[in-house]
Parts: C-alpha cells; structure tokens; sequence
C-alpha cells in the first residue's frame, strides 16, 4: 500500500466521478450493515454475500460502498473493520447512483455516486497515520443531517400514530443498553437473527424504546455509556407497537448512529442529563429495570407477596389472581388523568403551571410535562387486600382499552361501563414490588399489566397455590 502521508494521493469524496482512475479515498466508517446473502443466479446452489458501510472524509460529504463476493471474501472484509474506524479504499469501481434503489435502503448521500470494491479489483485497509485520523476522527460527531432537524421524544409521543411508518432524526440521550437482554432468533427459512431494546430519554419523555436487529447495530450501541451519552440518530424508522400500546425507534439500513453530535442542542441535552442523573430521578426505575411480563411466573396470594416484600429488600416480580376492589373512574378527572414535570415526574400544579418540587433538576429551564393515567387501585383475594397500587400511563391505555385522550372525551355513563368491566371481577395482575421507607406498608406496588382472568387458568393456579407460603414456580 502506499505511503499514508501523502494526503494529496487521495481523491476526496466530493471529486469522486465514474471516470476517476484508480481512485483512492480514506475516510472514517459512520455507518454499516450486516452481512447479508442471496441465491447466485449463475451459479445454482451456490449464494453471493454482500454488506455496505459509509464512510466520510469532509463537515459535508460522505458516499455509500457496497461489496459483493464469496462467503469467505465478505465476512472477512467485514470482520476487519467496524464503526470509528478510519479506512482508506483503493481502486474501488466508482458508479451512478441508483437515487430511487439507493435512497430507498441506503443512508441518504450528498453524492451522486456510490462506491463498489470487489476481491479482483479493490484492496481496504486499516489507516494507521496519526495526522489523517486526527483529520477524519471529529468527523463521527458531525450528523448527517440538519442537526436542528430533529423530533424530540415528546413530539413523537404527542404526534403519537401518525408517524407509523415514517423514517425521522431524533435527538436523545442512553438511558439504558442492557446486553443480557439480546434475544436470538431463528427465522423459518433458517437465517438467525438478534434483538435488541436500547432505552433512550431525553428532557420531554424519560423512557422510549430504540429498537436495533442488526448485529452492527447492536455492536454499537453496547459501547455506549448510559446517561452519559448523547445521540443524533439520522432516519430511524417510527413504528407503533400494538402490543405495548407505544410508540417505538428502529435503526435501519438508512440509518446513522452520530454519537455524541458537536452541536449546541446536544450540548444542552448532555448537561440536562447530567442534572437528572445527579438528582437520582432515574435510579429508582432502573433498579428492576425493564422486565417483560412473559418473562414473569410466580404466582403469589396477596398474603404471599405481602409477607415476601416485609422479608425481602429487593424489588421483585409476580402475578396475581385477585379481584379488582377499588377502580375510580368515575370520579374528577383530574384524579384520573394528571400532568406531571418531565424533569422530575412531580405533579404539576395546574393553576400556576408550575413543578411542585423545589428540588427539579429543570428549575431554571422551561416547563415541560407529560400527561396520562395515574390511578391507584386495590386488588384482592381470599388472603387479603393489596392497597393503592400504581396503574399508570401505557398499562393503564392498554388495560382500559383506550388513550387518556380518548378517556377524557367519554361521558360519565361511558367511564363508568369502563369501571365495572373490572370492579370486582377476577383479574390476571402482573406487578413489581418495591421496598419504600416512605410508605405506610413499606412497599410500593405498580401494576405492569392486567387483564381479565381466564376461569381454568384462575382454578389451575390457585389449586396449585393452596395453603402453601411459597409462590408457584
């Protein structure tokens, strides 16, 4: 390969052209899929493998490359480099851009033109010269887009459905990436496959979840420090989840993860994150963190789960088969629905539009709030009763079958039909207990979902439960 110092050897991106003769190009990877293969046409029972990364080398021009080959070329190329990486790529074929093709399933460039390497004709490696990597480095914290392009995640919260399907920028900070919590798949034509959930916050929401399905992704996003790390994320892909009844971010192929951003607006949302961090808003949640129901199967009477939480300091997870004693919908609105500062998740004061608590870590910073359902319900079985559990936002939309939005706009008569749908009716309550000094019982319980009671399910698991002090497992 040839000497890396010699900058002007280099053909910049922007001067790239299908006529260019044995081009050399460095620049830094910004983005990169996985390793994907298909049936070769000419060669039966035989796959082509193919993957695509981008690369930058100015503020204002970066150029997708694709490389195709055999099974052994391609993953090899892949695994020799990853994101952050600074490459130099010699004699790769320069072609025109497909712009539908490429600006459909590729990361929208600046360039008319894509970049192809291929075994025979082009060579990549690894750019070990200091002062090109102190050239090309800065450049993974510029975004791709506008940076003041960007939903907050209390716009796509509020815009709620009607960004199904629409690919934006977003702006927010890592709450949490948790490994452990990878889930791999097979798919039915026997490709494998992973997932995982990343949780992001920003100063309007404190939880929304980011989807990532490809392993580059998902390398990447592992790296990250949680709270400490702010991200502009180019054409993520808005999806609805009906089953969670919440709005969720995918990365892509289009994507591009700019972590960290060089921006004003970063900036302030870095130093907001750090304020709310310090203030412990965010531990007590993260204490459990996110656990989902099907991962849930103890069962516990009331007089179980009671005597548990009273010998137990850690937080825990279990179902339950009780009746629903005390459901108040039908009552004042605003005991029903309330708005509460996003900051710090005090009530706000309705009258003066203002956070009830003196200690926000948003005092100084304009008022923002989020508003849903925040109910306190009692749930009871032949053991005893469970008192003002926590039946809150999604949990509360998905059990009562409708937004808060739409809850407000019912008559009374409807809120109350909503009401004895459960009153007093067996109910299959997942919940989570929390250790609490501050409350009366010592503990504080959140409802994590509810549904009607199946009769079988009710008489098998009660059955199995008996006189015994121990949870089914």
């Amino acid at each position: 390969m040839a000497n890396n110092g010699q900058v002007q050897d280099f053909v910049p991106i922007s001067d790239l052209h299908p006529n260019t003769t044995h081009p050399r190009v460095a620049g830094v990877i910004i983005g990169k899929t996985d390793v994907k293969s298909f049936p070769d046409r000419k060669k039966i029972g035989l796959d082509r493998f193919t993957f695509g990364f981008t690369i930058k080398d100015s503020p204002d021009y970066f150029i997708n490359v694709s490389s195709w080959g055999n099974d052994r070329y391609i993953n090899g190329l892949s695994n020799s480099f990853s994101v952050g990486d600074c490459v130099i790529i010699e004699n790769p074929l320069v072609a025109t851009k497909d712009s539908e093709k490429d600006d459909r399933f590729c990361p929208s460039t600046p360039s008319f033109y894509r970049l192809m390497v291929s075994e025979a004709h082009s060579q990549l490696s690894i750019c070990a010269d200091i002062e090109i990597m102190n050239r090309l480095l800065p450049l993974l914290h510029l975004p791709v887009k506008d940076y003041r392009d960007f939903y907050s995640l209390g716009d796509i919260m509020a815009n709620g459905q009607s960004l199904d399907g629409n690919v934006i920028n977003i702006l927010a900070v890592v709450r949490s990436v948790r490994p452990e919590n990878i889930k791999y798949f097979t798919t039915a034509d026997g490709r494998k496959g992973q997932r995982l959930e990343v949780k992001l916050f920003d100063d309007s929401v404190t939880s929304f979840p980011l989807v990532c399905w490809d392993r580059e992704a998902i390398q990447l996003v592992q790296t990250l420090i949680p709270r400490e790390t702010v991200l502009f994320i180019s054409d993520a892909r808005i999806g609805y989840d009906g089953f969670r009844n919440c709005m969720t971010a995918t990365v892509n192929s289009k994507t591009i993860i700019t972590v960290n951003p060089d921006t004003k607006e970063a900036s302030l949302l870095f130093n907001y994150a750090r304020e709310v961090s310090e203030s412990g808003v965010l531990d007590e949640d993260d204490r459990l963190g996110d656990v989902p129901v099907e991962s849930i199967s103890d069962v516990y009477t009331v007089s179980q789960l009671k005597l548990k939480a009273q010998e137990n300091s850690e937080v825990f997870c279990g179902i339950t088969y009780s009746f629903i004693s005390r459901l108040d919908l039908d009552g004042s609105i605003t005991k029903v629905i309330k708005s509460r500062c996003s900051k710090c998740r005090y009530q706000v004061n309705e009258e003066s539009q203002s956070c009830s608590n003196t200690a926000c870590p948003g005092v100084d910073h304009p008022l923002t709030v989020t508003t849903g359902f925040d109910l306190l319900v009692d749930v009871t079985d032949h053991t005893g009763t469970l008192q003002s559990c926590s039946l809150n936002g999604t949990v509360a939309e998905k059990t009562l079958g409708c937004s808060h939005n739409e809850f407000a706009n019912l008559t009374e008569d409807e809120r109350t039909a909503i009401k004895w749908k459960f009153l007093l009716e067996r109910c299959k309550v997942y919940f989570k207990i929390t250790p609490s000094s501050k409350s009366r019982s010592g503990m504080r319980c959140s409802v994590l979902e509810c549904s009607l009671a199946d009769p079988g399910e009710v008489k098998q698991n009660m059955s199995a439960l008996g006189s015994s002090c121990s949870p089914v497992l």
